[in-house]
């Protein structure tokens, strides 16, 4: 697998990382088992770059994600967040970006990942109580004690995002970005190019709608959290179906999935663009995989254009509280 270099930063990374938020909650029941097979695949298929979150759980992420690099170690970047204010059993309840917090954050982040350096420490969501030079700070502070190699963002708007890098070079932006999410394409894209800041997208696949395979909200568990986002309630999904039925087409023109073609747009972004989709179970995630191998000409990526533009999906892509939290 080919690697991808996040901005100007000097990390590389494959260039298809995984996701592994959903091995531990939020869509449908938790398989352990089959999620550390899974990573232990997406290693084997030379996936280096795995992204979890102290929040994902929350803790049970980063623990699984631990106990799966156990002796794999070397040669793999590991990313992970802080910020989102959450404990066993609880709901979200804020977002932190106090100096003690990161440190003692990232203390937590590092006992249960079982390692001694987080190769790329995301701030999961701006604190707007604290401004953002005290948080960078803190995080630089880990930095030049080992405890963390570069810095990221996630969901930051573009203001934030300049005065974070100029407190300390910002090695990556995470943001969604999918053909139903095309938010970063107005000024996000372009200053982190100018910047020098990588770009990891997540969602890559629409939280997985654009795969094809949720043909009705039936079709997620009872207590699966997309049925509270309103991309996938009502009418806003009746009216989402379209836009994957349009991807299946060309899909089967192309001999491959709705998800291939969805993960290849991504790719076809940019060379300093990197898709983190997530998946628990390996025969998602050697498709996903498989999606490295296509290409998408100019006239494939015109059509695509005229068939997701900017804004074609219906609804918000978090509930109302959820949207106030992204783009601080």
């Amino acid at each position: 697998m080919k690697a991808r270099e996040l901005g100007r930063s000097g990390l590389k990374v494959s260039e298809q990382g995984l996701g592994c938020m959903g091995m531990s909650e939020f869509y449908g029941p938790r398989d352990d088992e089959e999620s550390i097979k899974t990573i232990h695949r997406a290693l084997e298929l030379g996936i280096d770059f795995l992204d979890t979150a102290d929040v994902y759980g929350p803790y049970l992420n980063e623990e699984l994600v631990g106990r799966a690099i156990r002796g794999r170690r070397q040669g793999l970047i590991i990313a992970t967040k802080f910020g989102i204010l959450r404990e066993p059993g609880s709901l979200i309840r804020g977002v932190s970006g106090r100096p003690e917090y990161v440190r003692s954050s990232c203390e937590g982040s590092l006992r249960r990942l079982g390692i001694e350096t987080i190769d790329l420490y995301y701030q999961h969501r701006i604190d707007p109580s604290v401004p953002i030079e005290e948080t960078v700070g803190a995080m630089a502070d880990l930095i030049r004690e080992g405890k963390i190699r570069h810095i990221g963002l996630s969901e930051a708007a573009p203001d934030t995002l300049r005065r974070a890098h100029r407190t300390h070079p910002i090695g990556a932006l995470q943001t969604e970005y999918s053909l139903w999410s095309r938010e970063p394409e107005d000024g996000l894209l372009a200053l982190c190019r100018q910047l020098g800041i990588g770009f990891v997208a997540y969602s890559p696949l629409g939280r997985g709608f654009l795969t094809g395979e949720i043909k009705r909200p039936e079709d997620l568990a009872p207590d699966d959290w997309r049925r509270q986002v309103p991309r996938f309630q009502g009418e806003n999904f009746q009216r989402n179906l379209t836009l994957v039925d349009r991807i299946k087409e060309m899909a089967a023109a192309k001999q491959c999935t709705p998800a291939q073609i969805a993960l290849a747009w991504v790719l076809a972004q940019g060379e300093d663009i990197v898709p983190i989709p997530g998946t628990k179970r390996r025969k998602y995630l050697e498709e996903n995989v498989a999606a490295l191998g296509i290409t998408l000409s100019a006239d494939d990526l015109r059509r695509i254009e005229e068939m997701a533009p900017r804004g074609v999906a219906a609804g918000t892509r978090y509930s109302e509280a959820g949207m106030a939290a992204v783009n601080r």
